[in-house]
């Protein structure tokens, strides 16, 4: 077992894990931090994705000792400090972003990473950047809506699918 440490939303976290630990199992089983799913153990679906040091990384391919001392977003890190849906969470709500809710977490987060980069992505580039996610549920349609909302665009341009 070895000793790691991390600043996960903003608090420091520490645990001890064998070398093989993944960062999704120390998030998940350590620190308590449930909303970052796994899905395919394939690093396919990208339910898992967190922000490490301000990029998107899915945490089933990283070794939570690789996040040794680094800064970790988790979906519980996304709510606005006065526990309120924050613009991309509340985008996913009112355009119906989700259904079951199971890639709801890794899409706000990769939607978060994709408007860091690139704060007015055309419909296109939304679709484009969200390949690394799957929804079984959605169809796609109404999460680029809410991306497309969430920076600010106007949604009913959308093609519809």
């Amino acid at each position: 077992m070895t000793s790691v440490k991390m600043t996960v939303n903003g608090k420091s976290v520490s645990g001890e894990v064998e070398g093989r630990t993944l960062l999704v199992s120390f998030l998940r089983e350590q620190a308590g931090l449930t909303g970052t799913h796994v899905g395919c153990d394939t690093s396919q679906c990208g339910a898992c994705l967190v922000h490490v040091n301000g990029d998107a990384v899915k945490s089933c391919t990283m070794l939570a000792l690789e996040a040794e001392g680094a800064e970790v977003a988790t979906i519980e890190g996304q709510a606005n400090a006065d526990g309120s849906l924050n613009v991309i969470q509340q985008a996913f709500q009112d355009h119906h972003g989700l259904q079951c809710g199971f890639c709801t977490p890794g899409m706000v987060m990769s939607a978060a990473a994709l408007l860091k980069e690139n704060p007015k992505p055309s419909e296109t580039e939304i679709r484009e950047y969200l390949q690394g996610n799957i929804c079984r549920c959605t169809g796609y349609h109404n999460i680029v809506k809410a991306v497309l909302a969430a920076s600010g665009q106007d949604v009913g341009a959308i093609a519809a699918e």
